[in-house]
């Protein structure tokens, strides 16, 4: 996923965002990115268009879906790989039949690209706004065994905590807001600019109350008119079974909080599996490999092989060849996406490998040599298949 913007970003939305919200500001991009839109660009404002365009409606599939959604919330782009693929060789659809299935032709006919005009830039910003807190970033630490079963783990973390002081407020008393002077409580102020085509009217954030249509005249002497106060916090996280390597986990309102009174951030997860000293993972299997000597190859026997659940014994059949792999089903790890299913669990493999020794004291060199004249290959024997197969990679 490298590269890949993040979705609430491609929309220039926050987390958090209703399902109005997304649909609003899809409705905003496919109004402006949408390749009829640039039939006369150039080659370049053609390309660009193009890409801008995919990645709005990639962003909208995900987020317009409230399973989706709620996967991507938590693990990022790895909780829907694969899940917001569009084939576009079919060409980008028409605005209009776009935009009518998004709002149901609430706006009659949209008459081309000209009926939306009078709507100003849908999205636009209106009243005063609420201000989010920054999210956090941390990683935490798990073992295979951990990824097992699901754990809780506990994170130290610093973060912004409404002030004690002030109860967030960022004044004293609830006297000292004010209401901004300059844009009268609306969080914005507007600009009218004469044209040759007449007159056009733009809103922007206040500068002097930053949209917030308020503002503090007698700060608190703790915080300093922030409202927030820095603090070091120990939160619990839960870390669900199967989970893997890079995967994040997001906790709603668990990051910064916003000044005087706005809406938290949230912590930002990242998950860091430790490997493990003799399994290997790949996906929801785990693999182990098991050396034994020539004699147990030979005569058979039963091997204790370590597994994720605790030590497995597998018995190996007389003439064990190396290369063999055993697979002990359901001793894999649980898949993240069907946790608590009985059937979602990965497989152990474990691959056999006789061990030649390069060098033999006198008596095992005798030993082998009377075993030697004892053990002569047989082509009619039942394993003549096994010598068959082998002998056509050569």
């Amino acid at each position: 996923m490298a590269g890949k913007r993040d979705y609430y970003e491609v929309l220039g939305l926050q987390k958090g965002a209703t399902a109005d919200e997304i649909k609003g500001a899809y409705r905003k991009a496919a109004l402006k990115w949408h390749p009829d839109r640039w039939v006369s660009g150039t080659d370049a404002e053609k390309k660009t268009a193009e890409e801008k365009f995919k990645e709005a409606s990639e962003a909208y599939s995900v987020l317009s879906d409230p399973d989706k959604k709620a996967k991507y919330d938590q693990f990022g782009f790895a909780g829907v790989d694969g899940a917001a693929g569009q084939d576009w060789s079919q060409g980008f659809g028409n605005l209009n039949d776009i935009l009518n299935n998004l709002f149901g032709g609430a706006f009659g006919g949209f008459g081309g690209f000209g009926g939306f005009e009078g709507f100003g830039g849908f999205g636009g910003q209106q009243g005063p706004r609420t201000q989010r807190g920054r999210d956090i970033r941390t990683r935490v630490k798990v073992t295979l065994e951990e990824i097992a079963n699901g754990c809780e783990k506990e994170v130290t973390i610093e973060r912004n905590r409404p002030c004690p002081d002030c109860g967030g407020r960022g004044a004293k008393n609830a006297s000292d807001i004010k209401t901004c002077p300059t844009c009268k409580g609306a969080g914005q102020v507007q600009h009218v600019t004469n044209t040759l085509f007449g007159r056009t009217m733009t809103s922007s954030v206040c500068p002097q109350c930053g949209g917030m249509g308020k503002v503090v005249t007698n700060p608190c002497g703790k915080c300093k008119g922030t409202g927030v106060v820095r603090q070091k916090e120990t939160v619990k996280v839960r870390i669900p079974a199967g989970i893997e390597d890079g995967m994040q986990l997001t906790l709603r309102g668990e990051g910064h909080a916003a000044p005087q009174g706005g809406v938290n951030g949230d912590l930002l997860v990242i998950v860091e599996e430790l490997p493990h000293a003799q399994l290997k993972r790949d996906g929801n299997n785990l693999f182990y490999t098991r050396v034994i000597s020539v004699a147990d190859a030979m005569l058979g026997c039963e091997i204790q092989v370590p597994g994720i659940d605790g030590p497995q014994r597998i018995k190996l059949e007389p003439g064990t060849q190396s290369g063999t792999v055993q697979r002990l089903r359901g001793k894999g790890l649980p898949s993240v996406n069907n946790y608590g299913l009985s059937n979602s669990r990965g497989d152990l493999y474990v691959k056999v490998l006789v061990w030649i020794p390069r060098k033999l004291s006198r008596s095992d060199r005798e030993a082998v040599e009377r075993m030697r004249d004892a053990v002569r290959p047989d082509p009619n024997r039942e394993d003549k298949a096994l010598f068959e197969k082998e002998s056509q990679y050569f």
